[in-house]
C-alpha cells in the first residue's frame, strides 16, 4: 500500500515492503547506481530513493527524467547524509508517466511570472505545493472556528439578482444574444441576473432563523483593476449573527484573525518556515504579532486626525469622507499604535445601504480589522434592522426598494438587531504567507484579460 512521504520522514524506525509514488524532482547518476528525488506534494521534503545498478525497471533508468510520475517499492533505512534522517533503498521501480526534456520544471530558479503561465504545473513547485498545503489547511481551520462556537455553515446562491456592495461592478449572467437590454423578460431567469458579488444578505435570512452562520464560497466582482490584491473570482468567509451589535461584531473579527495566525504557527510550521527563508522574513514574527497583542480600537474619526497630524507625506490624500488606503492602514498598525487595529464607525456616505446608521445621522455602524503588512483583512458592521431606516438607506445611495423587497421583509416579520463581517480568503492567506500577489494564492486565478486553464 502506497505511503505518503511526509509520513514516511516522520518514521521513528526503518521499515521494509514500503512502496512510494510521486514526481521526480532530480536524478543524478553515480557508477553503478542513481539517486531519485521524488515529491509526492504531501510535504515539502524531498525522498531521496537510491537505485542501484540492476534494481528492477521497466525502463532505461535513462527515460525517467525531471517530472516523471515513479512508483517505488523498497526499504526505508536510515541516511548517511547530513540534513536528511531517512532514504528508500529500492528493490523495484517502475515509470508510470514520463516527462519529455521540454518539462518547464527543471532544477533552477522561477519567476512567478513565468510560473503563472504554467498554473497547471506550479503546484508541484516548491512554492505553491506550501502555499496550497497551507490554503487547505486554513480552510479546514475556518470551518473549525465556526463550527466550535455553533455556527450553521450555509451555502448561499452563486447567481443573485441583488447588488449587495452596490458598486455595479458584477458579471452579467445571461442565454440571451445580442442586446442583452432588449428582453429581459425573455432570458433564462426572467430579469437580469448576475455572478454574486456577496452571499452576505442571503446569509442575513439564515441568521433571522439560525441565529449564527456562516458562508464560505466563491464571489465574483467584475473591477477592471490589475493591482496584486485583486482578482475577479475570490473566496468570501461571511459570518452573520443574530441579537449581536457592533461591539459582538468586532470581538468576533478579532478573535476569528487571532485563531487564524494561531493555527499557521501550530500547523503549518514546515510551509511556515519555507515562507519566512524564501518569501518574507517577517512573516512568523507578523502572526506572533497578532497573536500576542491586543487589538487596539478606534472611531474613524480618531485615525483620520492621527494621519493628518502625523507628519509623515503619504502617496493617497487623507480627509473625512475618504476611504483610508493600505498605507493609511499600515501606518496605524506598524508605526503608530504597534498593534493591530479596528477602526469603526464610518461616513455614511462611504459604506454600503445595509449597515445600519448611527444616531448621530452621518455615520454607521462599520468596522474594518487591519493588521501590519497588509492593512484591511476584514470589513463588517451591524445591519441596519430597522424597516424605516432602511428604506431610508436604499433610497439614499440611489437603490431600487422592490428589487430588495424580501430583504426588507426580515425587517417587516420579527427584527432583531444583528451583525456580520467579510473576510477574503486570498487577502488572509496572503497575510498568514507573506506572499504579495493574489494571483499567487489561488489556484487558477481569474484577473482582467485572464482567465487561462
Amino acid at each position: 500500500m502506497r505511503i505518503l512521504i511526509k509520513h514516511l520522514l516522520a518514521a521513528t524506525e526503518p521499515r521494509e515492503g514500503v512502496v512510494v509514488k510521486g514526481w521526480v524532482r532530480t536524478r543524478r547518476d553515480a557508477k553503478g547506481f542513481s539517486f531519485l528525488e521524488i515529491n509526492d506534494g504531501s510535504c515539502l521534503a524531498n525522498l531521496q530513493v537510491i537505485v542501484n545498478e540492476g534494481t528492477p525497471i521497466n525502463v532505461p533508468i535513462t527515460h525517467i527524467l525531471t517530472g516523471a510520475s515513479v512508483m517505488v517499492e523498497g526499504r526505508l533505512v536510515a541516511s548517511p547524509a547530513a540534513g536528511q534522517k531517512w532514504e528508500a533503498h529500492a528493490a523495484k521501480v517502475e515509470l508510470i508517466g514520463a516527462a519529455d526534456a521540454a518539462y518547464p520544471l527543471q532544477k533552477k530558479g522561477h519567476t512567478l511570472e513565468f510560473l503563472r503561465t504554467i498554473a497547471h504545473l506550479r503546484p508541484r513547485s516548491n512554492l505553491f505545493g506550501a502555499v496550497f498545503r497551507t490554503r487547505s489547511k486554513l480552510a479546514f481551520a475556518v470551518h473549525q472556528f465556526f463550527q466550535e462556537r455553533d455556527f450553521v455553515y450555509v451555502h448561499t446562491p452563486i447567481i443573485t439578482t441583488s447588488d449587495c456592495e452596490g458598486a455595479g461592478e458584477m458579471f452579467r449572467v445571461t442565454t440571451l444574444k445580442g442586446d442583452l437590454e432588449k428582453n429581459p423578460a425573455e432570458d433564462f431567469f426572467g430579469k437580469a441576473a448576475y455572478l454574486t458579488v456577496s452571499g452576505q444578505l442571503e446569509g442575513e435570512a439564515f441568521a433571522c432563523a439560525l441565529s449564527n452562520i456562516y458562508t464560505f464560497g466563491p464571489t465574483f466582482r467584475a473591477e477592471n483593476s490589475n493591482t496584486a490584491r485583486h482578482a475577479a473570482e475570490f473566496w468570501m468567509i461571511e459570518p452573520e449573527m443574530a441579537f449581536c451589535d457592533l461591539a459582538g461584531d468586532m470581538d468576533l473579527a478579532e478573535e476569528f484573525l487571532k485563531f487564524l495566525a494561531r493555527h499557521m504557527l501550530e500547523h503549518c510550521a514546515e510551509d511556515l518556515r519555507f515562507f519566512a527563508k524564501f518569501v518574507d522574513k517577517e512573516v512568523e514574527a507578523r502572526l506572533k504579532f497578532v497573536v500576542e497583542r491586543p487589538f487596539q480600537r478606534l472611531p474613524y474619526t480618531d485615525a483620520v486626525k492621527i494621519l493628518k497630524s502625523c507628519g509623515k507625506t503619504f502617496e493617497y490624500p487623507v480627509d473625512y469622507g475618504l476611504n483610508l488606503q493600505s498605507e493609511h492602514e499600515r501606518f496605524l498598525t506598524e508605526e503608530h499604535f504597534k498593534s493591530p487595529v479596528t477602526v469603526f464607525n464610518y461616513p455614511r456616505e462611504i459604506k454600503p445601504f445595509y449597515m445600519r446608521v448611527n444616531d448621530d445621522g452621518q455615520t454607521v455602524t462599520a468596522m474594518d480589522v487591519l493588521v501590519p503588512g497588509i492593512g484591511e483583512v476584514i470589513g463588517g458592521a451591524q445591519r441596519e434592522e430597522r424597516p424605516e431606516r432602511l428604506r431610508e438607506q436604499l433610497a439614499f445611495h440611489k437603490l431600487k426598494a422592490e428589487d430588495y423587497w424580501w430583504y426588507a421583509d426580515l425587517r417587516r416579520f420579527g427584527t432583531v438587531p444583528h451583525a456580520g463581517f467579510g473576510l477574503g480568503f486570498e487577502r488572509l492567506i496572503m497575510f498568514l504567507t507573506g506572499v504579495g500577489n493574489i494571483r499567487d494564492v489561488i489556484p487558477f486565478a481569474r484577473t482582467p484579460k485572464n482567465a487561462d486553464f
